[in-house]
């Protein structure tokens, strides 16, 4: 009777301790994501959560959860968002943040906790220079030099020689002002003013009255989303006939309707996704950018799609690629995984992507080429991949 009571003690425990690496076996990925869905940047973190919907719920057989949270374009919530994320929850990566002082402000958050972290932001201080802590972080939009070289270049090809620089009062605004200013120099294009805005600001009459007093033949509005508008709004108030030029961060649909026929002409670069039906068949990131296009617009409506909620999609295809990696390597919710998880995405090569083809490396957490940007004009309040 003994022996029979230890025999099923026995095989009691070892059912028990199969059913513990079972468990562990087929533990969920947690994904942790914090958007900018409301404040000033609430026209390109809204789309991005509509993306997170629509990626996949189960990679490699291994289900992912998807923890969705609001910033309010704020970064000290940001902070919060990613240390609860990361210490309550305890997700395997981050995405996010949308704007770039967000992005900056997790930075540390990431690093301290060995977590992988994918920025939806475009400034390139996000990812360099390279140090141990950003050894953690990548990013999908473009660097701002990639697409502040194709803006100087159009400028020269169109013999511009002065601009005056605009851009948001944070480290968006000081990136671009940056990059812009080095290629500016090589071409001969000569910066006459150089102002800022706040994101909430309501009037800028003042810093365009000083730009406009040095005559240039162009000008460049650094900003994000439904703000940008601002500026150009008030340049076309007040009489500015020359040349006017955005970056990608105004690249979606709700800056067309607040900046309306005030931004009729206007050039800017932006990833392929914003004009895809537009691309030539040659196009390596067409295909994906229609796969993607026609996902979300299935979702949210004709005419919805937005380059920001293309960020978060190729957030996506990054970790679709590398979890399967890094699941040879350890289990989720470990710090093994993780760890395998970020030298997975570092080694990501040849992914097409809705904005252009990944090659990431132990140096380059971007990734990105000139295969990442088009120059496109709003045309009868559209946008148009630029002919000239």
């Amino acid at each position: 009777m003994l022996a029979a009571v230890r025999w099923i003690s026995a095989a009691c425990a070892v059912a028990g301790a199969g059913a513990m690496l079972a468990g562990t076996a087929w533990a969920d990925v947690k994904i942790g994501v914090t958007v900018s869905a409301t404040g000033p940047a609430a026209s390109l973190g809204i789309p991005e959560k509509n993306t997170v919907a629509l990626l996949p719920k189960e990679i490699a057989g291994q289900k992912i959860d998807y923890i969705v949270l609001d910033d309010a374009t704020d970064p000290t919530q940001a902070v919060r968002n990613a240390r609860k994320l990361t210490s309550e929850d305890h997700v395997d990566a981050l995405i996010g943040s949308t704007v770039v002082p967000n992005s900056l402000a997790m930075i540390d958050v990431a690093a301290e906790t060995s977590t992988p972290m994918i920025s939806m932001a475009a400034a390139a201080s996000i990812v360099e220079p390279m140090d141990a802590k950003r050894a953690w972080v990548f990013k999908t939009p473009q660097n701002d030099i990639l697409m502040a070289t194709a803006i100087a270049q159009h400028m020269a090809d169109h013999g511009v020689k002065t601009v005056a620089f605009i851009g948001f009062s944070d480290a968006y605004g000081e990136s671009w002002y940056k990059e812009f200013g080095k290629i500016a120099e090589l071409k001969k294009i000569r910066i006459v003013a150089n102002e800022r805005f706040a994101r909430n600001d309501t009037s800028v009459t003042g810093q365009v009255l000083r730009m406009m007093s040095q005559n240039p033949d162009a000008v460049l509005i650094a900003g994000a989303g439904t703000p940008a508008a601002l500026p150009q709004k008030t340049l076309k108030e007040r009489g500015y006939k020359g040349r006017y030029y955005q970056t990608h961060g105004v690249a979606n649909n709700d800056f067309l309707r607040v900046c309306g026929k005030d931004c009729e002409g206007t050039y800017l670069p932006a990833g392929p996704l914003l004009v895809a039906d537009q691309l030539p068949a040659s196009n390596p990131a067409k295909k994906v950018a229609l796969t993607y296009k026609a996902a979300y617009e299935s979702a949210w409506g004709a005419g919805s799609i937005s380059t920001f909620g293309g960020h978060a999609w190729d957030a996506g295809l990054l970790l679709q690629r590398a979890v399967p990696i890094a699941l040879k390597q350890g289990q989720p919710g470990t710090k093994a995984f993780r760890e395998a998880l970020r030298t997975a995405l570092e080694s990501t090569k040849d992914l097409p992507a809705s904005h252009g083809i990944f090659n990431m490396s132990a140096t380059d957490h971007a990734g990105l080429d000139q295969r990442a940007r088009v120059m496109v004009q709003i045309v009868g309040g559209k946008w148009k991949l630029a002919s000239d």
